[in-house]
Parts: C-alpha cells; sequence; structure tokens
C-alpha cells in the first residue's frame, strides 16, 4: 500500500470518531439560535477575511503583459538588431482565429518559411511557442509573419540558442513594443488556462464592442468578469480578479448566514473557517471562469428566503428574486437554484395553512379559523404576484438587459424585434449545446463520485527538467466532503423525526445543487459540486450546533475537526495554487485516491 493510501483511511476514521461523539439525536435539544455579535466576533471575521484575501491574491497572475494588439491582416516584417539565429519564438496571441506563416531572411528579399502557426480558440490570451519545420542553421536579419484569417497578435519574442531574447523592431510596432514583459515561457501566471480561454477573452470582447467568441453561456457573468480587466488591465490579474473578489466576499457571506441560522459565536467562526479552507472554493474562485458568480449569488439568494421565512419580511423575498435574477443571468445552473427557492416558498405556505386549517378551542374565542383563513387565502394571493414580480419580471428584465452588449456588434438596436430574437436565438443554441456535451474529457466525472472526492478536475500541469512541477485542480477538501456528506444524514433524521426546519431548509438548499445533475447524461465535471460545497459548510455546521447544544465537551471536538480542515488546506496548496514542487515527493503525499490526478 502507497503511503499516500493511509492518509484518507486516518481521516475516515477521524470523522467516524467525530460522528460516534454526537448524543444520540433522538434524546438530542435542537439548535437554538443564541446571542448577537460583539467586537471580538466582528474582528475575527473581518481578520480570516483579510488573510483569506491575502492567500486569494497571492500570486493570482501576472499583474502586466501585452496589451497592444497588432492586426495580422497584412503580412508584418521584424528586424533583428543584429544578425542571429532564431533558436525560439514566442507569439502572444489576442482575439480572433486564423494562423501565421513565420518566415525568415537574411537580405529581406528572399524567404525561408520556417513554421506554421494556428492560432485557434486554445491559443488566445497565451504566450504561446512556435514548432518549427525547419531549423534555421546561419544568421538571419528579418522575421515575416504572414497572416491567415481575423487573427491579432499582441508580441512576438525572439531568443538565440543561449536562451537571450533578441532586441527587435518593426513598422508594425505593437508587436514589439512591449518586450520588457516577456517571459521565459508560458505559465498560469503570463497566459490563460482551462475556460479561461472563453470566458476572459469574451470579457475583453464586449469591453472593446467586438461581438463575443463564447456565447454558451448568459452574458452577466462576462460582464462582472470584465469589471476586473476594466480595473486592472487585460493582464492574467485583471480577467481574475472579479472571480477572486467575490470568493473573498463569500468568507464573511457565508459567516453571516450561519450566524442567522445557529447563531452563538463558535460554530459560525467554525463554518467560516471551512469554507476559507475548502480546496474547490479556493481553487476555483481563482479561475476567470463565471461558476464563482452563480454560486455566490445562490448564497444570497438562500440567505434571503431564509430571511423571509424566518421573518415574513417582504423586502427579504424581494432580495431573493434579484439575487436569484442575477445569478440566472450569469449561468443557467442558477435555474436549479431557483427551484429550490421555490419548493422552500411552498412548504412556508403549506405550513401555514396547516396551522390556519386546525380547530381553535372555545377558550380562544372562536370555534372555526374561517375568517383568519380567508385572510390568508388574500395575503397568499399578493405574495404570488409579489413572486411573480420578484421571481419572473425582474429576471426577464435582468436577463435581456444582459445581453446589450451583443446589440452593437450584431447590427440591432436594443429591445427591438431583432433584439429579442437574437437573444431567444441564443437560449436555442445555448439549450442544443449544451444537451449535445458528450464528448469524453479525461477529468469528466459524475455526480456519485463528486460526493466521494473521487475524480478532481485538473485545470494546469506543466513538468520542469529538474523533476518539479506546477499543478492545480479542484475539489472538495476531504474533511468537508466526507464529514459534510455524514452531516446530510443527521439532517435527514431531525427533519423528518423532529421535524427541524433548519435541517430541512438546509437539505433543500443541497439538494436543488445536486439532484439536478443525477438525471443529467451530458458530459460534467467536479466543479459542478461547487454550490453543493459551499451548503456543505451550512450543513457541517448544523452537526456543529447541535452537538455544541448538548454537550459541553463539544467545543475542543469542534475546534479539532476546524482545524484539520486548516491543516488538510496547507499541505494541498501547492496542488491549489500551483506552487513549483518535487513531483515525487508531492505525490507520495498528495495522491490520496488511485483517481486523483495529483
Amino acid at each position: 500500500m502507497k503511503l499516500s493510501y493511509v492518509f484518507p483511511i486516518l481521516l475516515a476514521l477521524a470523522i467516524l470518531v467525530f460522528y460516534m461523539l454526537l448524543p444520540p439525536l433522538w434524546s438530542c435539544r435542537l439548535p437554538k439560535k443564541k446571542g448577537g455579535t460583539d467586537r471580538r466576533e466582528r474582528a475575527f471575521i473581518v481578520l480570516l477575511t483579510a488573510v483569506y484575501a491575502l492567500v486569494a491574491f497571492w500570486k493570482l497572475g501576472n499583474t502586466a503583459s501585452a496589451q497592444t494588439p497588432q492586426d495580422m491582416t497584412q503580412p508584418a516584417v521584424v528586424e533583428l538588431a543584429e544578425p542571429a539565429i532564431p533558436a525560439r519564438i514566442l507569439l502572444y496571441s489576442g482575439l480572433g482565429m486564423g494562423g501565421y506563416d513565420i518566415q525568415i531572411s537574411a537580405d529581406g528579399e528572399n524567404w525561408i518559411q520556417i513554421a506554421d502557426f494556428d492560432q485557434n480558440h486554445v491559443a488566445v490570451l497565451k504566450w504561446n511557442e512556435v514548432t518549427m519545420s525547419v531549423t534555421p542553421v546561419s544568421p538571419v536579419q528579418w522575421l515575416r509573419l504572414v497572416g491567415r484569417g481575423g487573427a491579432e497578435l499582441l508580441e512576438i519574442a525572439v531568443f538565440d540558442d543561449n536562451g537571450a531574447l533578441l532586441p527587435i523592431r518593426s513598422e508594425a510596432a505593437a508587436l514589439c513594443d512591449e518586450q520588457q514583459l516577456v517571459p521565459d515561457s508560458q505559465t498560469f501566471m503570463n497566459s490563460s488556462y482551462f475556460d479561461e480561454i472563453y470566458h476572459a477573452r469574451t470579457a475583453w470582447e464586449h469591453l472593446r464592442g467586438v461581438y463575443p467568441y463564447e456565447v454558451s453561456h448568459p452574458p452577466l457573468g462576462k460582464l462582472i468578469l470584465s469589471v476586473g480587466i476594466a480595473l486592472f488591465g487585460m493582464t492574467p490579474f485583471g480577467w481574475r480578479f472579479s472571480g477572486t473578489f467575490l470568493g473573498v466576499l463569500m468568507i464573511p457571506l457565508i459567516w453571516l448566514f450561519a450566524k442567522r441560522l445557529f447563531g452563538g459565536k463558535t460554530v459560525p467562526a467554525c463554518v467560516a473557517v471551512l469554507l476559507a479552507s475548502d480546496f474547490m472554493h479556493f481553487a476555483h474562485t481563482r479561475i476567470a471562469t463565471i461558476d464563482t458568480y452563480g454560486v455566490f449569488f445562490t448564497l444570497l439568494m438562500y440567505l434571503f428566503m431564509y430571511e423571509f421565512l424566518t421573518t415574513g419580511r417582504r423586502r427579504m423575498l424581494a432580495l431573493s428574486g434579484v439575487s436569484f435574477a442575477l445569478g440566472a443571468a450569469c449561468k443557467w445552473t442558477c435555474f436549479y437554484a431557483g427551484a429550490g427557492l421555490g419548493v422552500l416558498w411552498l412548504c412556508w405556505w403549506v405550513g401555514r395553512f396547516v396551522t390556519a386549517l386546525r380547530p381553535v378551542s372555545a377558550t380562544e374565542g372562536e370555534s372555526s379559523p374561517a375568517p383568519a383563513l380567508r385572510h390568508l387565502w388574500k395575503e397568499f394571493a399578493e405574495n404570488v404576484l409579489f413572486c411573480l414580480v420578484f421571481f419572473v419580471l425582474v429576471p426577464i428584465a435582468v436577463y435581456l438587459l444582459a445581453y446589450l452588449p451583443y446589440a452593437a456588434p450584431a447590427g440591432v438596436k436594443p429591445f427591438s424585434a431583432d433584439y429579442f430574437k437574437l437573444v431567444w436565438d441564443n437560449q436555442v443554441f445555448m439549450f442544443t449545446y449544451h444537451n449535445g456535451v458528450h464528448a469524453e474529457h479525461p477529468y469528466s466525472s459524475q455526480w456519485y463520485q463528486w460526493i466521494l472526492d473521487i475524480r478532481p478536475i485538473l485545470y494546469y500541469l506543466q513538468y520542469f527538467d529538474d523533476g518539479t512541477r506546477s499543478s492545480f485542480g479542484a475539489w472538495v477538501n476531504p474533511l468537508l466532503c466526507w464529514g459534510g456528506l455524514m452531516s446530510l444524514f443527521v439532517l435527514l433524521y431531525m427533519a423528518v423525526a423532529r421535524r427541524d426546519k433548519k435541517a430541512a431548509f438546509l437539505l433543500a438548499a443541497y439538494g436543488a445543487q445536486l439532484l439536478p445533475w443525477v438525471f443529467i447524461t451530458r458530459t460534467t465535471f467536479e466543479y459542478h459540486y461547487f454550490p453543493c460545497a459551499v451548503f456543505l459548510t451550512l450543513c457541517l455546521g448544523y452537526v456543529f450546533a447541535l452537538l455544541c447544544e448538548n454537550d459541553r465537551r463539544a467545543r475542543p471536538i469542534m475546534l479539532a475537526m476546524t482545524g484539520i480542515s486548516v491543516v488538510l488546506f496547507v499541505v494541498f496548496y501547492p496542488a491549489l495554487s500551483g506552487k513549483i514542487v518535487n513531483n515525487a515527493n508531492a505525490t507520495s503525499y498528495m495522491k490520496w485516491l488511485p483517481t486523483w490526478p495529483f
């Protein structure tokens, strides 16, 4: 048995011992919401958020990269300062797709083609190394790039056989105006990776008024992503900023949610630490894709719905609807979350009607619930209309507004017949596209693998000649994944046998994110479990609260579990951040299961 296989066994035993320490559920008092918020508690969550932000933004990506694109519809000639033999050529690709015939010349008149580079959709926003079909053997003075298609290039770099960057100049000035930014090679710090080739690109296209390349998701997520680009430029840091920032905001948000659910001080703090140390949350919010925005708004819509269900305040219901509108305009998976909200809302009303139908005793002054029931029907009808506004009309309005960046590049007037047709055609395309995604992928996985952490998805991998590597992927912190999965059985018992509304609420929130994937046959990945993982922190927090309510020894046990989560985050940090580590040593302690690619 490999040494690394011992670690999951030890963790599973620790989780099992934790649940064995729970008092019998049938004798447990239900957790009660207790206490307000004091200065020390606020200071803790501010400090935790600040520390998480420092770790999340550290080495997120370069803050400077080539910015000025060169239109390559015309040939571009690059002159070396002195004749030299080009050994390596790097191209930093911009928007558009096409290709280049790369030629060299010693006299500026006779040209020899040495490479044919294809700038496809995978090559955008990257430093791509050109594979030479002909190796130059004598010094040359000029290089010429003859473009094919509508591609644009941001920079070119030429190296000699000693690895030295050769000085160049060109009338196509944008190709060589930012030579100080040329790296030695492509890394995640200076180039796009995974689905950034779609979403970061599309965000930049929106800022430049170009019709977007990626139209398989609604536009709002890319518009939010473009805020970071507008603030920090079209750099890796810029296109990853918005998602990372919302990932930071989710820390105090989950703490507030736990505070509303459980009260007290220690349990909400532990829930916040669980999210801050979760692998999926850290890795996936640092990549420039749209999933983070959908999860952020999902968390908001459930927080506001919980506030409505417990207080009856309509403004909370309205805020839940607005959050749903924003989430749905980012990604369709938020419709699953919306369905969960609908179930919770309907159950709340059914409960109120059941209560109203119970006979009232004569000592209470009435023999029939009819007057109260008539008033309740009126209130229900008003609430239905209220929900139609905030969960139907507002989302439709937000969804339509999100498509405004499509209008001008498509040559249509906003909210004209052609505009509505453009929006509708995109919905048809999205449905057809996602329904047809069945291609095999080395890191694809099914829902039953997500809940057990069996098949993480690898986002980035680079090996080096000295036996080291840089890599990272996304999967759930094993303590949260396995401990949270067991918490679901506790919640199920408490919801059914003890009729605990908090347990039922959390089960509905988690189930709404997972159950649709049970019936979906398209190719899926571990990151689709991201919304569930966020709610798992609250489910495990419920068990913490239950333990604290019924056992005086609970505090050190709960802190120990939370501490294990932090330790695991530290141990696996290289596989979450791309930190360069020894390949063999990292595999010996991070490859916990045969299917883990670390």
